[in-house]
């Protein structure tokens, strides 16, 4: 069985290549299906043949919230409540995560950026989700949230962003990891470390955030994996797709493309720094962002899973934000 050493763990970057570490729990947890409040708020929509699962509060224009990996709509329960008096919130679970059906063919080639991407278009643009959208955005989610208001740039009023995967032409490309779990990841051995001993949900969500998950946070970032196998591809997929030493070229080419418009833009943004963060810490990504025109900043305490350590301060920002003029 793959077991990571407590060192090894102790090494773990969030992101591959990036600088923070966090204190991991270390051995699985026991995990045990039970019936989940959360999902029973839930509603569905048919996308390409499958059901696609999404959290909905308030009304008026939309405000889209999306998560990355390898958590799901549930991320983001308690900073909606402080936004949902100022529009029609929206929480959508990813493909193949939360309570979206997967894929139906998957494997190594499964739940690619792109697919991702087109599938929560498509969601999007089903539910009527087609003009004055203010994006809320994190992880992954940042990815296709800026893919999103890079193709439909007339529909989107304004861009809130944490801890976003952002590799812009004009910085040095972020090399290969050589270190932690994410060089088990993005070899052959992640099948066994994820696909098997669910690493990713385990390890870095869960024992990187230990105590502030309550046992019932824990069970509901659990329920989507507790199967073994090609259930847990998505939690797999998403760190073999970060832009790393120039792989995977396409999505290289798609995160460049995004993160060059995102820099050009004159969208409204707020920037949710993260202090200490994983992604967006010091040095030269940070100067970088800093330099984005029209643009406001907060700051809040928090590693890469923000909204599970500073929820409050995050809906506060945003609703402050919304409510100010600047959207």
């Amino acid at each position: 069985m793959f077991k990571f050493s407590r060192r090894n763990l102790m090494k773990t970057a969030v992101v591959a290549g990036g600088a923070a570490t966090l204190p991991l729990a270390l051995g699985p947890q026991p995990a045990q299906a039970q019936e989940s409040s959360w999902a029973a708020q839930k509603k569905k929509v048919r996308v390409r043949g499958l059901e696609m699962a999404y959290y909905e509060a308030g009304t008026g224009d939309p405000i889209v919230f999306l998560h990355g990996n390898p958590t799901s709509s549930y991320l983001w329960r308690n900073i909606i409540p402080y936004v949902q008096h100022l529009g029609r919130c929206i929480a959508p679970d990813l493909i193949g995560m939360g309570d979206s059906d997967p894929l139906p063919n998957s494997g190594p080639d499964a739940y690619k950026f792109s697919v991702h991407r087109d599938y929560i278009f498509e969601m999007l643009e089903a539910i009527g989700v087609t003009e004055r959208v203010t994006l809320v955005i994190h992880d992954w989610g940042s990815g296709i949230g800026l893919s999103y208001a890079q193709r439909y740039t007339d529909r989107v009023r304004g861009i809130a962003y944490m801890e976003a995967i952002l590799s812009p032409s004009a910085l040095p490309p972020i090399p290969e990891p050589t270190q932690g779990a994410f060089v088990t990841f993005r070899s052959p051995a992640g099948e066994e470390a994820v696909l098997q001993n669910n690493i990713f949900v385990e390890q870095i969500l869960i024992g990187g955030l230990g105590y502030y998950l309550s046992e019932a946070d824990k069970a509901e970032y659990r329920r989507p994996y507790l199967q073994s196998g090609e259930t847990r591809r998505p939690t797999l997929t998403w760190p073999r797709e970060l832009p790393r030493g120039g792989n995977p070229a396409d999505t290289v080419d798609l995160v460049t493309s995004y993160s060059d418009w995102f820099a050009a833009s004159q969208l409204p943004k707020l920037f949710i720094r993260v202090n200490p963060g994983a992604i967006i810490r010091t040095g030269p990504l940070l100067d970088f962002i800093r330099g984005f025109d029209n643009q406001q900043e907060v700051t809040v305490f928090g590693s890469h899973f923000v909204q599970e350590i500073s929820p409050d301060a995050i809906g506060r920002a945003l609703a402050e934000w919304m409510s100010s003029g600047a959207v």
